[in-house]
């Protein structure tokens, strides 16, 4: 990858290629989850920690291998009665049927295969009557074996007791010198237990080692994404500008414009609009609100039915109930508004003072006049005014009108002779 950070770190549609492997671990809805973290643990501890807390960390000090690998977990296994099903952190697109044709397969060890239609340095599978004989590595295999195109993606699902068993028994007498999950096919097999191959499409198996598989694999995943959104009812005005995250959730009926880009954590309800050249992140639209054009909801924004949020208005942490109206020119931050008030062009929340986040509380039906800065922590009523220009810095109660601006005074002819002085002064220069 020609990187500094982990290549399972790396982000496709939003998260990284680990979050992918975890949500499609999380499909099964198993009894636990392990990550073994080789290059770069405590990056990848790190980050699947914030991805998903229940999952167990294991360390892989040396990288010998995949057979290594799986060795580390031993320990985390001990006891555990059950089906494993071995995942690999940089291969995005197993799914969630392929996973469930593993888990219920009755052979005492299972492989997921596929047919390459360049088979090139991948292992192979030699598959008999008898089910699956062996899986050779592309450097251990002769010429007739390298013709199969049967080929193996590495997941693997067998028994926890065989695993322990067998796991052990693996040594690395190979060309690589590398301990291989794969050799655990004739270990077991020697055992009189039978082995047998899943297969799935090649494009599930898509592993990322360079820069330039991570661009194909992010458009082969937006490509999916916008398929699925329009199948599901959802309006894309031009489907080819639109990205999603491994998350999104889009209600039918919701209309998406050009050019909007869809973060972690965000669901859209249905009938809701979203207009183009807008960002949204960690949030969430409620049916019948619209946002933008250009228009920017972060981590935190809840708008309730019918909000309108207009164009360069940025909303952070903050609670609109239905029917607000935040029309241009915003930012809302640790903010909660109540239903149908006003907020005018130009109003800021004022909630970061240096060193703490404040909250500003705004009531239901109050109307805040443009160019307002909120200096929270502050509380304007329901039913309040706000003026133009105002800074509000103490609470405004029910009902009532604040105005927070110094008094304005005009000075005769003052305007000309200023600018003529002005003129004058650039002139001389």
């Amino acid at each position: 990858m020609q990187s500094d950070l982990p290549k399972v770190l790396h982000r496709l549609a939003g998260v990284p290629l680990i979050g992918h492997a975890l949500a499609a671990a999380r499909s099964l809805e198993p009894e636990q989850i392990i990550v073994v973290a080789g290059h770069g643990g405590d990056k990848v501890a790190s980050a699947t920690a914030k991805l998903d807390p229940e999952a167990e960390i294991v360390r892989q000090t040396e990288q010998l291998g995949t057979g290594h690998a799986v060795r580390q977990t031993l320990p985390a296994l001990e006891g555990f009665e059950g089906k494993v099903i071995v995942l690999y952190g940089d291969t995005p697109f197993i799914g969630q049927d392929t996973l469930a044709a593993l888990s219920s397969h009755p052979a005492d060890v299972v492989v997921l295969g596929f047919e390459a239609e360049d088979p090139g340095r991948y292992g192979r599978l030699v598959v008999t009557d008898r089910g699956l004989e062996r899986i050779v590595e592309f450097k251990d295999a002769d010429e007739a074996t390298r013709r199969i195109a049967l080929c193996n993606s590495g997941v693997m699902a067998l028994d926890a007791a065989l695993l322990r068993k067998l796991i052990v028994r693996i040594d690395n007498n190979n060309a690589a010198g590398e301990y291989y999950l794969t050799d655990l096919v004739e270990l077991a097999r020697a055992e009189g237990h039978r082995a047998d191959v899943v297969t799935c499409d090649e494009e599930e198996t898509l592993g990322i080692n360079t820069r330039a598989e991570l661009a194909q694999a992010e458009s082969a995943f937006q490509t999916r994404a916008r398929a699925e959104a329009l199948e599901n009812g959802v309006t894309l005005s031009d489907p080819e500008t639109v990205w999603f995250a491994l998350d999104t959730v889009i209600g039918r009926d919701a209309i998406i414009g050009q050019n909007v880009v869809f973060g972690p954590g965000v669901t859209v309800e249905s009938g809701a609009e979203i207009l183009p050249f807008s960002h949204l992140e960690g949030c969430h639209v409620s049916a019948g609100a619209t946002v933008g054009p250009f228009a920017r909801l972060r981590v935190g924004a809840e708008l309730g039915s019918d909000v309108h949020v207009g164009n360069f208005v940025e909303i952070k942490n903050s609670v609109l109930d239905e029917g607000v109206k935040v029309g241009h020119l915003t930012y809302l931050g640790d903010a909660s508004v109540g239903e149908h008030s006003n907020i005018g062009a130009g109003t800021i929340t004022c909630n970061y003072d240096g060193v703490m986040k404040h909250r500003t509380q705004i009531g239901a039906r109050a109307f805040i006049g443009s160019d307002t800065m909120l200096v929270a922590p502050v509380r304007v009523g329901a039913e309040a005014v706000t003026g133009s220009g105002s800074v509000i810095t103490d609470d405004v109660e029910d009902g009532a009108l604040a105005l927070g601006r110094a008094r304005q005074a005009n000075k005769p002819g003052l305007g000309v002779r200023l600018m003529q002085a002005l003129r004058a002064r650039k002139e001389k220069r």
